[in-house]
């Protein structure tokens, strides 16, 4: 083998790797001058930093002042912006909220339908400044329409701007909006904009109740230059428990959507980091580049026409953007390279190539090489969780160096690949141990024609490979140069999904980044299989893994960059006259220690069930707490009357506190015959035990905002017991003046998922033993009708 060949099929592998990475968005140009007609990052900056400027969950302060910015902007768009407002159930989440959409429309000069815009304004619930999620979505439509207006374009097509509320909580908003507002009959697209992280290219993930083959084509027609998606994202999205206001739209309404996200940087999803600073300018660039070409293209499209019987196989490719194909074609490509497969073999065995005993002896290294590393990928990561216990206090399940690990892993595997392989190296046939990795490549497209038809595009790369066998089958010594473009294919499409796995689904997805490493690199044989100094490329990748870990090791620890999240809440039990510190965190850290000292007691231990988490998780730690003087909230008994034979009960929750939260459970597990909280119909909530594979015994869990109250009305069985748990959450531990909760150290943060530095009180009272001050039980309160059973 020519070395310089070799060295040079090397160079340009590393290159088409570096490649797939770098041609997935654009690259922010801060003294780039841009055009007011096009999206400039620069101009979506601008209302950003108001936006971001403090944490605006539902109900704070910030809400509010971002709430009137955004409509302010819209003015100045010309636009002329109203809100929608009212209660709003979420059955599955079993939340209630009352959300403020802000919604504006661009008249067209048709009459078909409308195109929607769609981002949320509110931020997640612990005190995050929501630059990215979903801060970036909205500054991607407010300058996109700035520039589409430029343009002095009249669009064919309505285009509705919808900022929607209380998404963090239960996609409420949009679900108050497709519901209940005129305009969502007419809405035929949604263009949707989300973050789930502050980095990273921008997927695009289609939600539809049919096909999707007509939205790939139109979505190929609109011409974005930045295209992230495939079929297989969607895919893997329908398997996870994670909902979008596109989920609410194709559910409720039949409205189909793209929706695009960036998951990069995850560590910072829903914490204090997501901020003005970190969010990538890349990525936002990257949102610009889809809307405004979209914009323009479906502000004229036909939108009744975007529903299909069919679907396709999708997938984003360097030069060519997209390349889709229909589902119905996927078996007959997978029986095409099983025939070309076979005739090669038999070519291959014709002219003294190949021979059986080879053949079967090539499966031998590929197989230890898969098996070691997935080993490796699944046991690692569980010893260093052990060795690095402080990694569990991130709940997204992704590092500060997440990203040092993966290329430690990707490079460890390699590593024991080239090892494996250099043993064999004195038997092997470089055409017959090319058998194994096509076999196996060949079994894996007909597993994912089975069960997840999305991934049909690793079909591509396979062709590829025959050729490439073709050649090795012909030629003495190929052309190495020549063999390494033709993995490029393979190399466009797998080496970004190495990455994509571990960041957005969490680290202990690394076995799967360690197991696309090996087929990725037996795919590749043709290139590697003749380089003799297996042992040596061994030994570098070893070395590079090594020093990827020892980076990882370094930025271990928390810092100021990297700050530990953790959490703290003051928990009053009013029934038995207890109150305790809690805390959801694995570790007690210095300032956790001011609260729950060295050696607290296990909080399971002390409380029972305290409260409902919806991703699952527990208090860790208590400790007593000095008992403060909290206002209790009232029961206000409007009704009490039993129309045989069925007892009809209507009573108000009234905080005496600013509060942001009303968890509210049934201890008597009553079956309900009719259920209602502020006016909207809860029947059979009260069946429904869990969310998302997690328990929630709660009725209902109302988000308060401007200090509602919760007014609740219900029917049963006229001799049910009925006895209701309160659980009330202020989110004001740190600024409540009854408190004298020091600052935190500034190396730590709330901990994200979780409802943290807050007053919980629980308190249960049974309206036939409790002093209820009582308001006429004839008289049905107006606002609650009675409802005919």
């Amino acid at each position: 083998m020519n070395k310089f060949g070799g060295i040079l099929s090397l160079l340009v592998i590393v290159a088409i790797i570096f490649y797939s990475f770098h041609s997935l968005t654009p690259h922010y140009d801060e003294d780039e001058t841009v055009p007011t007609t096009k999206f400039s990052v620069e101009r979506a900056l601008k209302p950003l930093i108001e936006i971001s400027k403090r944490p605006h969950y539902l109900g704070s302060q910030g809400h509010e002042e971002v709430r009137n910015f955004l409509i302010s902007e819209l003015r100045n768009l010309g636009l002329n912006p109203h809100i929608q407002e009212g209660f709003s159930i979420n059955p599955e989440s079993k939340t209630l909220t009352k959300p403020i959409n802000i919604i504006g429309r661009i008249k067209g000069s048709g009459n078909g339908k409308a195109l929607l815009l769609l981002a949320h304004y509110d931020s997640a619930l612990v005190p995050s400044f929501g630059a990215s999620d979903a801060g970036s979505g909205l500054v991607s439509i407010l300058e996109s329409v700035r520039a589409f207006r430029e343009s002095k374009k009249i669009p064919k097509n309505d285009i509705i701007i919808l900022f929607s509320d209380a998404e963090e909580i239960g996609l409420d908003g949009a679900k108050l909006f497709v519901n209940e507002h005129p305009w969502a009959k007419n809405v035929g697209l949604v263009l949707n904009f989300e973050a789930r992280g502050t980095s990273g290219p921008s997927n695009m993930i289609l939600e539809t109740n049919g096909g999707n083959a007509n939205l790939v084509r139109e979505f190929i027609n609109a011409n974005p230059d930045f295209p992230v998606a495939s079929s297989l994202m969607y895919s893997v999205y329908k398997m996870l428990p994670n909902d979008t206001d596109s989920t609410v739209f194709r559910e409720d309404g039949d409205i189909p959507s793209f929706f695009f996200a960036f998951i990069d940087s995850h560590f910072n999803y829903h914490t204090a980091n997501d901020t003005y600073e970190n969010l990538s300018r890349n990525s936002l660039a990257h949102q610009g580049s889809y809307l405004l070409p979209l914009l323009h293209y479906f502000a004229n499209a036909d939108l009744s026409d975007l529903k299909a019987e069919t679907d396709d196989v999708y997938v984003n490719f360097p030069l060519l953007k997209m390349i889709s194909y229909p589902f119905s074609w996927i078996l007959p490509m997978l029986v095409l390279a099983v025939l070309l497969l076979m005739a090669l073999i038999v070519y291959g065995l014709y002219r003294s190539k190949l021979n059986g005993k080879a053949m079967a002896l090539g499966f031998v290294p590929f197989l230890l090489s898969l098996i070691i590393s997935g080993l490796f990928g699944f046991f690692g990561w569980k010893l260093l969780l052990t060795l690095y216990p402080q990694y569990v206090e991130i709940h997204q399940g992704f590092t500060y160096n997440g990203h040092w690990y993966i290329a430690f892993f990707v490079l460890l595997s390699l590593a024991i690949t080239f090892g494996i392989y250099k043993k064999f190296s004195k038997k092997f046939s470089e055409p017959s141990f090319y058998v194994a990795p096509l076999v196996f490549w060949l079994l894996l497209n007909t597993a994912v024609f089975v069960v997840l038809k999305g991934a049909a595009f690793f079909i591509v790369p396979v062709f590829f490979g025959l050729i490439s066998f073709f050649i090795m089958l012909r030629q003495e010594k190929p052309n190495l140069l020549a063999m390494a473009l033709l993995a490029a294919p393979a190399l466009f499409l797998c080496a970004p999904l190495i990455q994509f796995f571990p960041v957005g689904l969490g680290l202990k997805m690394l076995v799967i980044s360690c197991v696309f490493a090996v087929i990725l690199f037996a795919l590749l044989w043709p290139v590697f299989g003749f380089y003799k100094k297996k042992g040596l490329l061994s030994a570098l990748c070893l070395l590079l893994a090594i020093f990827c870990f020892i980076r990882a090791h370094s930025k271990s620890d928390f810092s100021e960059e990297r700050r530990k999240p953790n959490s703290l809440v003051y928990y009053k039990d009013a029934d038995a006259n207890k109150t305790y510190w809690l805390t959801y965190d694995k570790k007690i850290d210095e300032w956790t220690q001011l609260y729950l000292d060295k050696n607290p007691e296990v909080a399971s231990n002390v409380l029972g069930d305290a409260a409902y988490n919806k991703y699952g998780a527990n208090f860790s730690f208590a400790q007593a707490a000095p008992e403060i003087n909290i206002p209790d909230f009232e029961v206000i008994l409007e009704m009490d009357t039993i129309i045989e034979p069925y007892r009809k009960v209507k009573f108000t929750i009234v905080p005496k506190r600013s509060v942001n939260k009303i968890d509210l459970y049934n201890l008597e597990e009553t079956n309900f015959k009719y259920l209602e909280f502020n006016g909207k119909n809860a029947s059979g909530l009260d069946t429904i035990k869990g969310y998302r594979g997690t328990k929630n015994n709660a009725l209902i869990n109302y988000y308060v905002s401007k200090n509602d109250s919760l007014k609740v009305y219900f029917t049963v069985q006229k001799d049910a017991p009925v006895t209701f748990k309160v659980m009330e959450y202020s989110f004001d531990l740190l600024s409540n003046n009854h408190f004298e909760v020091k600052r935190r150290p500034a190396y730590t943060m709330p901990k994200p998922f979780v409802i943290t530095d807050a007053v919980a009180v629980k308190r249960t009272f049974s309206l036939d033993s409790l002093n209820i001050r009582k308001q006429d039980t004839l008289e049905v309160n107006p606002q609650i009708p009675q409802k005919n059973e």
